[in-house]
This record gives structure tokens, sequence and C-alpha cells, in this order.
């Protein structure tokens, strides 16, 4: 396993789809190598204390996902981060004591403990400097993030590079001893040469057969779109657009629904609508690129006679024909396991979205 360097905590019942997301970013800007989160980076038939241990060891800078829940509060008992054994707490003393840089992440207005609240050798981390996470804001909130590890790390931001190399001439160069009509001649040289490409270029376009094929392969484009394409390689994108269907099992007993979904955007944009419950939701911040898409939509979910704000994060990735997703639901009052489902191309004609059978009076609303 390569050393990392950021080491990623987090409460799996509290906050694993924001941890995914924040990892998958951080993989970006930083390289996957350097960048540990258990459900990547611990393999098989290796024990998770000793993995972690390692993994801490190796870092420099330790982010502590909090969510609502990550205390790990329970009925009838103290939290669970007041258990000797709780990995969250071992996480998080191992990288104090080792004197990591420790960045908590307060989730979508999660709160700061206080040290009365926290076990004896996790009581520094109430005095740490905490940056927030907002599901409204993600995007600007991740920049912030990079700028603060790229400080913690002892890393300037990445330079733009320079429109024009810088030239290599000595003083006793060719051009340095030219004089100012040789000069002058050099450039309207210069001019003569790139009006004949221009021509040449123009020429080409004109003699272009108009009932040439303009799909999106390399043979059939022209000089231009060739150019456009090499400029920007990171605008791949996935055939996501349209309308699709899945049928999808919840984790609570007899909820088994038929979801629709229907995306549009160009580039890297995805915008539209996903279905939780039968009810179509709006698409947050989408994302697309040529290996998926990803997105967030929000809901209610109704418990113990009140109702709380939930937030679904849906990742999907393309599979021949299908989208395959993984949907992690955070917030409310009862902690979810991450939904796993696949959808296909919706028939032409499609019935409205009805339930496969009904939800029991806890299920999110």
């Amino acid at each position: 396993m390569p050393a990392p360097q950021i080491f990623i905590s987090y409460r799996r019942d509290d906050a694993a789809g924001y941890a995914r997301a924040v990892g998958d970013e951080l993989a970006r800007h930083f390289g996957a190598e350097r960048v540990f989160i258990d459900v990547d980076d611990i393999g098989a038939g290796l024990a998770f204390d000793d993995a972690i241990r390692q993994a801490v060891g190796a870092s420099r800078v330790l982010l502590v996902m909090m969510g609502k829940r990550w205390q790990g509060e329970r009925a009838g008992a103290a939290p669970r981060i007041f258990d000797a054994g709780d990995f969250v707490r071992l996480e998080v003393a191992a990288a104090l004591a080792a004197g990591l840089r420790v960045i908590p992440l307060l989730i979508d207005g999660a709160a700061m403990p206080t040290e009365a609240q926290l076990p004896d050798d996790l009581r520094p981390l109430a005095r740490r400097n905490a940056l927030e996470i907002d599901n409204t804001r993600f995007a600007a909130d991740i920049e912030r993030l990079v700028a603060a590890l790229r400080d913690a790390l002892g890393e300037p931001a990445p330079r733009l590079a320079s429109a024009a190399a810088p030239t290599h001439s000595s003083p006793r160069s060719t051009s340095a001893r030219a004089g100012p009509k040789v000069a002058l001649w050099l450039l309207l040289a210069a001019v003569v040469v790139a009006v004949a490409v221009a021509i040449a270029m123009a020429s080409a376009k004109l003699w272009q057969p108009r009932s040439a094929s303009r799909d999106a392969s390399p043979a059939a484009a022209g000089p231009g779109d060739l150019v456009a394409a090499s400029a920007a390689p990171g605008l791949a994108r996935a055939d996501v657009n349209g309308a699709w269907q899945a049928e999808v099992n919840y984790d609570w007993p007899n909820a088994r629904y038929l979801e629709r979904f229907s995306f549009a955007g160009e580039a890297a944009e995805l915008h539209g609508s996903a279905s939780f419950l039968g009810v179509a939701r709006g698409v947050l911040e989408g994302r697309t690129d040529a290996a998926g898409l990803r997105f967030v939509t929000r809901s209610g979910e109704i418990g113990a006679g009140a109702a709380t704000d939930t937030v679904h994060r849906y990742r999907g990735r393309r599979v021949g024909d299908e989208l395959h997703f993984v949907m992690q639901t955070e917030g409310g009052s009862t902690a979810h396991a991450p939904v796993e489902f696949v959808a296909r191309r919706s028939p032409a004609a499609s019935t409205s979205a009805k339930p496969a059978s009904g939800s029991s009076a806890s299920a999110p609303s």
C-alpha cells in the first residue's frame, strides 16, 4: 500500500457519501495514491486496526468528517466515540498523538463537539479550527479545503504554464547582431508564411464535400474540430443524456420502487431529475465525464412524528447500455446503508412512476 499523505476519517453511518465525494475531489487534485480512505485502501483479508495505524503513521494530514451523528449516539449507552475500540476514536487519537495536522470538516451544519463531549484522548480536537462542507456550496468548500491542504503539506498551488517559452539566446547570437532592416525583413517573411498557411487551410475546407458526415470521430472531423478537441481533452462525456429507469430496493421492508431519471447537459454539466420513492427530485451538483456521473438530490424523512431533511448522493458508471449506481442517503432520523441498482434506457412509451410496493410509515418522504 503506497504511503498516503491525506487520511480521511469518517463514520460510515454518518458521512459515507460525503467521504467518497471529498476523497474523489482530493484524488483529482493530489493524486489517488496520496489519499487514504478505508473503502479503497484496505485490501481484502487485512486487519482494519493494523492498516489504519500504518496509514495514520504515514500521513501528514487527517481530515475528520463530522456529520450530525459523528459521535455515534445510541439509545441507553454512551456514544460510540467513548468506546476504546471505536475505529473513529482510534484514528483521530493516533493522529493527535503523532502531531499530524488534524482538520475537522463539519458536514451540512453539524456542530463542533465540546471537550466535555469527547473522551480524554480526543479533547484537543475541540480546539482545532474547522472547515465546513455544505451541500449547497460543495465546489467552493472543496476549493477552500484544497488550499488549506496545500498549506498544510507545504505545497504551492499549481502555476499556469507561460504562454510563450523563453528564448535561449546569447549576446553573440545572430538575432542580437541583426540590424533593424534584417529584423523587418524577417517579420515580413513570417507574416507571408502565416497568410499562406491560413489560405491553404481555408481552401481545404472549401473543397471538403458537403455530403461528408460530421460525427464525433476523428476521421470525420475537420481541422478546426481536431484543434478544438485537442484543446479540451477533459470534456469527454459519457452517453447518459435521456430517460432511464430502474427497479430499486431500498433498505427497509417492502420498499421496491420503479424510479425514473432524466439527464441532460453538455461537457461536464449534468442536470435533470431523479425520482426517489416515485417522486421526481431536481438534480443538484451534477457532473459527468467519460467514466460516469454523480449528483445529489434532497428529500425529507418522517420518523418519530418529525420530519428531517435528507441528502441522497448518487454515483453511476456506464457499463455497456446500463448505468450502475450506488446511492447513499445521509441525514434524517435513521441510518441507511448504500443502495446499489442498475438503470436502463426507458422504453419509448412510458407510464407514470408508481412504487412497486408501498413504503413503511418511517420511510423517507
